[in-house]
C-alpha cells in the first residue's frame, strides 16, 4: 500500500491524516514520508548488492536538511552541483569524501572549497574547466581527483529540457575528445584522474538509452585503463524515472541489471546518482481551494499554491496527479486548477475530471517530492511553503513557512 492513501475517505501520509497538518501548519505545504524515502533508498541499495558501488543522492532534487540527514544515516553519498549544496550536505551530516561535484560552471572558489574539504570526485565538463581545476589543485598543493563527464550523443527519450546526453547539450565533453584530454591531464600536476562519468538525462523510463550510453562509456573506461590511467570509479549518473501518471519506469532491479550488464568487466566501483527516483513519490504538496470561476470556455478552480511553489507544470508541462484530501461523492466535471500567480502559465492541472471542489477544500498534488520545493521561488513576493516530514504517526516541521519579512532580507531601501 502507498504511504499516501485514503483511510475512511481521508488522505493520510503514513498514519497521519493530512487535514491535521494543513490545520496546524497552513497551506501550501510540502509533506514527505520517512517510510517512502527509506524504502526507496534501500531498494536501490539491495538491487546493487554484491557490486562495488556508492549511491550519491542528487541533492538538487530535494535539498531539505532533514532529507539529506536521513540519507546520510542510511549510508548515502551525495551528488552536488554548487558550493551551496556542499554546505548543505555538511550541515546535514554528510561527508565530502563521499560526495561528487558536477555541473558545467564551477567557480575556482567552489573548487578550492570542495578540494580543501576532501571531496571524493569532481566531474569535469569541459577542457577549460580541467585547466581551472588544475590551477586550483596546484595552488593548494594537492592533486584534485576528477572524472571527465563524456557526452555519448544518446537520445534519452525524455523531455527536451531534461535530456543531457546529446551533442547539442551543454553538458559533458565530446566523446571523441576524451582520450586526448585524459592524456593531457596526466601531465598536469594539480590533477589526478580517478574516474569517468556519464549522465544522459532525467525522468528516464526506458532501459535502451541507458544501455547504449553505458556500453560506450564502459568501453572507453577499459581503453583508458589500458593506456595507464589509474581509474577507480565509473559514474553512471542518475535520471531513473518515476510514475507521475501512466509511466512504467524500470524497477530498481531492472535498472541494476541494465547498468551491471553494460559495465561488466570494467572492475570499477560504480557511482550512482539517483535523485527523483528516491524522493519524487515520497512527497505531496497540500493546497487549499480559494475560488471557483466558471466561464463559457472552461471552469477554473483557484488554489493557494502557484507556479512559484510547484514549477514543473509551467516549466515542463509536467503532470502531477491531484487527489482530494477528503473524498466527496458527486459527478465529475472537467476543471483547470490554477494558482494565484499573475501569469497565464500558472496552471497546475489542466482539464482534470474532479467532483467540483468547494471553497476551502484541501487537495494534494502527488509525486511532488522531487524538484518541487527545491525549485520554488518567491515570484510575486510570495513566501515559500513550509515543509513537513512524517514518520509513522508523528510529524514535524522541517522548514518553517517563510515570512513576508524574509522576502526583503538583505535588501536596502
Amino acid at each position: 500500500m502507498s504511504v499516501f492513501h485514503h483511510r475512511k475517505g481521508v488522505l493520510h501520509a503514513e498514519q497521519v491524516p493530512l487535514p491535521a497538518i494543513a490545520d496546524a501548519v497552513g497551506t501550501p505545504t510540502y509533506v514527505y514520508s520517512t517510510a517512502a524515502l527509506t524504502e526507496r533508498f534501500q531498494a536501490v541499495t539491495e538491487a546493487f548488492q554484491g557490486q562495488k558501488h556508492l549511491i550519491c543522492y542528487s541533492v538538487k532534487a530535494n535539498s531539505n536538511l532533514a532529507i539529506l540527514g536521513l540519507f546520510a544515516r542510511l549510508g548515502s553519498g551525495f551528488d552536488i552541483v554548487s558550493g551551496g549544496e556542499l554546505a548543505r550536505v555538511k550541515q546535514a551530516g554528510g561527508e565530502p569524501g563521499r560526495t561528487v561535484f558536477a555541473g558545467v560552471g564551477k567557480t575556482p572558489d567552489e573548487m578550492a572549497q570542495a578540494l580543501s574539504q576532501g571531496l571524493l570526485l569532481f566531474n569535469v565538463e569541459s577542457a577549460e574547466e580541467l585547466e581551472a581545476l588544475d590551477a586550483v589543485g596546484r595552488k593548494l598543493g594537492r592533486r584534485a581527483p576528477f572524472a571527465l563527464r563524456v557526452n555519448p550523443d544518446v537520445d534519452a527519450r525524455t523531455h527536451r529540457y531534461i535530456s543531457t546526453g546529446l551533442k547539442t547539450s551543454k553538458f559533458g565533453v565530446p566523446f571523441e575528445e576524451a582520450v586526448a584530454l585524459y592524456a593531457k591531464a596526466k601531465k598536469m600536476k594539480g590533477l589526478q584522474a580517478l574516474g569517468l562519468d556519464c549522465h544522459i538525462g532525467s525522468q528516464l523510463t526506458r532501459t535502451a538509452p541507458m544501455k547504449a550510453a553505458l556500453t560506450k562509456v564502459a568501453d572507453l573506461y577499459v581503453t583508458l585503463k589500458a593506456r595507464g590511467h589509474a581509474l577507480e570509479y565509473l559514474d553512471v549518473g542518475g535520471g531513473l524515472g518515476i510514475t507521475y501518471s501512466d509511466e512504467t519506469p524500470p524497477s530498481p532491479q531492472e535498472y541494476a541489471r541494465t547498468v551491471l550488464n553494460a559495465t561488466e568487466g570494467t572492475g570499477a566501483t560504480l557511482l550512482l546518482e539517483p535523485g527523483r527516483a528516491l524522493v519524487g513519490n515520497a512527497g505531496v504538496l497540500l493546497t487549499r481551494v480559494l475560488y471557483r470561476k466558471p466561464t463559457e470556455a472552461r471552469t477554473f478552480v483557484v488554489v493557494d499554491a502557484g507556479m512559484n511553489d510547484l514549477m514543473r507544470p509551467a516549466l515542463y508541462e509536467a503532470h502531477h496527479d491531484l487527489q482530494p484530501v477528503v473524498k466527496r461523492r458527486g459527478r465529475d466535471v472537467e476543471v483547470d486548477v490554477v494558482g494565484p500567480v499573475c501569469e497565464s502559465t500558472d496552471v497546475l492541472a489542466r482539464a482534470r475530471p474532479l467532483v467540483l471542489p468547494r471553497q476551502d477544500d484541501l487537495y494534494a498534488f502527488m509525486s511532488a517530492g522531487a524538484y518541487g520545493m527545491s525549485m520554488a521561488s518567491t515570484y510575486n513576493s510570495r513566501p515559500r511553503p513550509a515543509e513537513v516530514l512524517v514518520d509513522g504517526a508523528a510529524w514535524r516541521v522541517v522548514r518553517e513557512r517563510e515570512r513576508v519579512e524574509d522576502l526583503w532580507r538583505g535588501e536596502r531601501a
